[in-house]
């Protein structure tokens, strides 16, 4: 008996699911007030949104999908505390994958 290939190497990937933080307009410069790491933002929501755009297309043009998780200034500093987190870079990457996580998604 001879054994069957199973899967080709080159079969296209399965698409993944990217959780992106998100801010809405109306909320980022109150966020910014709560960050720690607010200096590394963009000043305006503007400006951050168009690099959060382009970044969004790289993402899709790679052929993964993106959630947004928008990131809420009442609930994120007591989520965070709640955590023992910074309200930092780190904690919001980690609720965006958090809220990912517990979706369920058909791709």
């Amino acid at each position: 008996m001879t054994e069957k290939q199973g899967h080709s190497k080159t079969a296209p990937a399965q698409p993944m699911l990217r959780a992106m933080v998100w801010y809405k307009e109306e909320n980022y410069q109150q966020l910014l007030a709560i960050f720690d790491d607010a200096h590394l933002l963009p000043p305006t929501f503007e400006d951050w949104q168009r690099r959060a755009e382009e970044k969004k297309n790289e993402v899709l043009a790679g052929g993964d999908r993106v959630i947004k998780v928008f990131i809420d200034p009442e609930t994120f500093p007591e989520w965070c505390a709640l955590k023992k987190l910074s309200k930092d870079a780190n904690a919001r990457s980690q609720l965006a994958l958090e809220v990912a996580q517990s979706q369920t998604f058909t791709l």
